[in-house]
């Protein structure tokens, strides 16, 4: 390839990568992604299913300074699913990155999900994420380029009670990025594949997701702004990095099932019900989204702005990995001297 090929070919890459697609981009993480992208002035695609969130979702969008694609899809389906791509790339251009972020949940122990109920968040969650991997890399594969983000969780690595369906999901996920990335680099393909794991997000979420507890769900502190996540998701889009771990919650849940994975399961089994929930009773028979969309805009944020954090330190240097080590080795360093000096 010679100079002028390679500039037109970085010319392309450049473009496609303002062409974002989101799922779930009507709440939560995938709202605040959706916001993040747009403030670089990107072209976003917006997946969901409810319209009154999509209206929102694309007007805010546009107000900062990105061009907006509402698109009404329910990711469990994957003609729909193909569908909006193929809309995606007519009315905006070639998808440079697709973030697959939807998800539903269910709050009750295992015993008391039915089988439909069970059915119905795999195949949101886990599923979802599957078709939008088969739409995005059918169209990424032909150009060589590209990048997909999945939208993990600690819970991928490490599950709690009272989420088997979610948790299973997002194992699930975990499972199938893994094989599909030895795939890409047996094909010595430029499609970019990279997960982003999060910790517990203050999002609609909690007042959105059916639940069979007794009080009312809530992350499990220590609890980030849904911003933290989307900042992440944006920078790993644009960097060559297999995993992100987002909050140091995340990071120390995680290398902790490494070590000694019996012990937080008996730590879970004793306070994993309880920090769930609140102190507030649960309202009787509250609507959720999982088999429809609530109407209304859900935006991003849920009802613990008080005590969510705005920033994460630990994804600060998990992105500035290379001066984080240059740092410890420079510290290292100068404590050898010291050392030596006595």
């Amino acid at each position: 390839m010679n100079d002028s090929e390679a500039a037109i070919a970085a010319d392309a890459r450049d473009a496609d990568r303002d062409v974002v697609v989101v799922t779930g981009a009507t709440s939560g993480v995938g709202r605040a992604t959706a916001e993040a992208f747009a403030r670089d002035g990107a072209r976003v695609a917006l997946l969901a299913r409810g319209r009154d969130g999509l209206d929102a979702a694309a007007k805010q969008v546009e107000a900062l300074g990105g061009t907006a694609l509402p698109v009404a899809v329910d990711v469990a389906d994957p003609e729909q699913v193909e569908a909006a791509a193929a809309t995606a790339e007519e009315q905006l251009g070639p998808i440079g990155v697709w973030v697959n972020n939807a998800m539903t949940s269910v709050f009750a122990p295992f015993a008391e999900i039915s089988a439909d109920e069970f059915r119905r968040v795999t195949e949101v969650t886990y599923l979802g994420a599957v078709y939008g991997t088969m739409s995005a890399l059918r169209r990424m594969a032909a150009r060589d380029r590209g990048c997909i983000v999945q939208v993990g969780s600690a819970l991928a690595y490490r599950s709690i009670p009272l989420q088997s369906a979610y948790c299973g999901s997002k194992h699930a996920i975990q499972g199938f990025t893994q094989s599909l990335r030895t795939e890409l680099l047996h094909e010595r393909s430029g499609v970019r594949l990279t997960m982003v794991h999060l910790p517990a997000l203050n999002t609609p979420q909690f007042d959105h997701c059916r639940s069979k507890m007794p009080k009312r769900p809530q992350p499990v502190p220590p609890i980030y702004e849904p911003e933290v996540a989307a900042r992440a998701i944006v920078w790993a889009a644009r960097r060559r990095r297999r995993e992100v771990w987002v909050g140091a919650s995340t990071a120390a849940t995680i290398l902790a099932n490494r070590v000694a994975p019996g012990v937080l399961d008996r730590y879970l089994a004793r306070t994993g019900f309880d920090s769930q929930q609140t102190a507030e009773p649960a309202p009787e028979r509250a609507p959720d989204n999982l088999w429809s969309p609530l109407p209304g805009d859900p935006g991003a944020h849920g009802r613990f702005d008080r005590r969510s954090h705005g920033h994460s330190p630990q994804a600060a240097i998990g992105e500035h990995r290379g001066a984080a080590l240059l740092g410890v080795a420079a510290l290292l360093a100068a404590a050898g001297v010291a050392v030596a000096r006595r």
